[in-house]
């Protein structure tokens, strides 16, 4: 059964626990850096869940924090072992944004708004794999083919029937007009994303551009919830250079707000595929009109 969890899961629960056992002790984490002679920010980040714990920090958490029950130790241990373990993205080598995708592999739920494009895990293959090698002109064929795979199987969270993940998607109007790869990609795509919004555990709603300004304009953010009460909720900002991981709960409330605010100001859902569908029209007549085109071309030649 261990082999089926996350190992991220696995931190989080076991920093949750070390926080526990710190605060139980009265120490705050700064005192428990200087005690171990070692950074504040490492104490912080193994708390966090970010960072495996090796068997013999763990052993001196343990000393500091009074732990002396056998067995409690080796539970920790063992936890700290099945954390360092490495999840399914590993295998595809040192790719980009692994610690999202370990966080979105736990996530229960997901609430993203996206300005520019369809979200990662309502991409079609095709959408995918244009959008991959048009946004990121430096890729090699084989890290786009790379980073192609990784996008598809992180999709196999969002169709897992044992915890399907609870997905609220504000589309921002223009993430629907902009070609990306050819009209028949983009009426495919569409066509997806209506047909996923149909799901239970899916929504989506789009944000029209007579919705006028709004809080999203500054940019991509994504909160993510998790089934342990102990983990805290994640807010996830991509950036393309680098991303920036919030927890404090000022942070996730400001962003939990800002969410609301786009989801009221959007298209019902019901709505909301009514206008896909409108779009998608465009893109069919855009086809159409691209094939008549070609064979008059070819007559004339």
């Amino acid at each position: 059964m261990a082999a089926n969890i996350n190992p991220t899961v696995r931190r989080r629960r076991l920093g949750a626990e070390l926080r526990r056992l710190r605060q139980a002790s009265g120490l705050k984490s700064t005192e428990v850096a200087e005690r171990l002679m070692v950074s504040q920010s490492k104490i912080s980040h193994l708390e966090n869940g970010r960072r495996t714990i090796s068997p013999r920090d763990m052993r001196d958490l343990c000393a500091v924090y009074g732990v002396t029950d056998p067995q409690v130790i080796d539970s920790l241990l063992q936890m700290a072992k099945e954390s360092g373990q490495p999840g399914w993205w590993h295998a595809y080598g040192d790719i980009p944004q692994s610690v999202y995708i370990a966080l979105e592999t736990d996530a229960a739920s997901l609430h993203t708004y996206e300005s520019m494009a369809i979200p990662a895990l309502l991409q079609t293959p095709a959408y995918a794999h244009a959008v991959i090698g048009e946004t990121i002109p430096l890729l090699t064929v084989e890290e786009a083919g790379t980073r192609l795979k990784v996008r598809l199987r992180r999709q196999h969270r969002i169709y897992d029937p044992a915890r399907p993940l609870r997905l609220w998607v504000v589309l921002d109007e223009s993430a629907l007009r902009r070609v990306v790869g050819s009209p028949d990609i983009m009426r495919e795509q569409l066509e997806h994303l209506n047909a996923l919004g149909a799901e239970p555990h899916i929504t989506v709603q789009v944000l029209p551009y007579t919705a006028g300004a709004h809080p999203g304009l500054s940019g991509q953010l994504s909160i993510l919830r998790f089934a342990d009460s102990s983990a805290a909720t994640v807010v996830y900002l991509e950036r393309f250079t680098s991303d920036l991981y919030l927890e404090k709960p000022s942070d996730v409330r400001h962003y939990s707000v800002l969410h609301d605010h786009l989801q009221a100001q959007a298209l019902s859902p019901d709505s909301s595929r009514d206008f896909i569908t409108d779009v998608t029209k465009t893109y069919i007549d855009a086809a159409s009109h691209h094939v008549s085109h070609a064979r008059a071309n070819m007559r004339c030649s």
